[in-house]
């Protein structure tokens, strides 16, 4: 499923990319979905990125933590963790822009693309699934303790959401997060003790 998606949202990405039509048909504005009820913008954004570099930071990492989700999904629930997935990465997608769509339906001039909700969905399932993982940034040469990246993550990405002096989604990063965590205890809550178990 990991890979489906991957490239999936790649050949759209990579034509969009190419197609201006394409782009402005499928980008998130909640002017639009408010006005003109194009409810599928809440979804469709998330094919799209805003250039290669997006695109590629974004697959790299659904990449690096959704094969493992997908491999826990399928040992929890058997071949109904395949839907489960995929509900996880469509919810991601949905969930983080509810707070944008409030906050900007009225703002003809405020869009967004990008899987960044679904892939922080999917990286702080991970984390409830696998506490007690590492993480590896680019400049720390030392993997930091899952639980104290996300964290951190949730700290920093909410503090650059209030602050909104630059044109990143942090505040996608955030509800897409908290959607993951959410959804992933929904489905087993037994992972609560397992990850107070190996957190603490």
């Amino acid at each position: 499923m990991t890979y489906l998606i991957i490239g999936i949202t790649a050949i759209i990405s990579i034509a969009a990319f190419n197609r201006q039509d394409i782009f402005d048909k499928l980008k998130f504005n909640a002017f639009y979905i408010q006005k003109e009820k194009e409810w599928y913008r809440f979804l469709s954004y998330g094919l799209i990125h805003a250039d290669w570099m997006h695109l590629l930071i974004n697959m790299f990492v659904l990449y690096s933590f959704g094969d493992i989700v997908e491999t826990l999904f399928r040992e929890l629930f058997g071949i109904k963790g395949i839907a489960f997935y995929f509900l996880l990465y469509l919810g991601g997608i949905a969930f983080s822009t509810l707070w944008d769509f409030g906050k900007y339906k009225d703002n003809v001039f405020y869009n967004a693309v990008g899987a960044s909700g679904a892939v922080s969905a999917i990286v702080f399932s991970s984390i409830i699934l696998y506490p007690q993982g590492k993480i590896f940034l680019f400049f720390i040469p030392l993997g930091i303790p899952a639980p104290i990246f996300g964290l951190l993550y949730l700290v920093y990405s909410a503090y650059m959401a209030r602050r909104g002096s630059d044109n990143i989604g942090h505040s996608a990063h955030f509800w897409g997060a908290i959607f993951g965590i959410v959804f992933t205890i929904a489905l087993e809550p037994r992972l609560i003790s397992h990850f107070l178990n190996n957190v603490f």
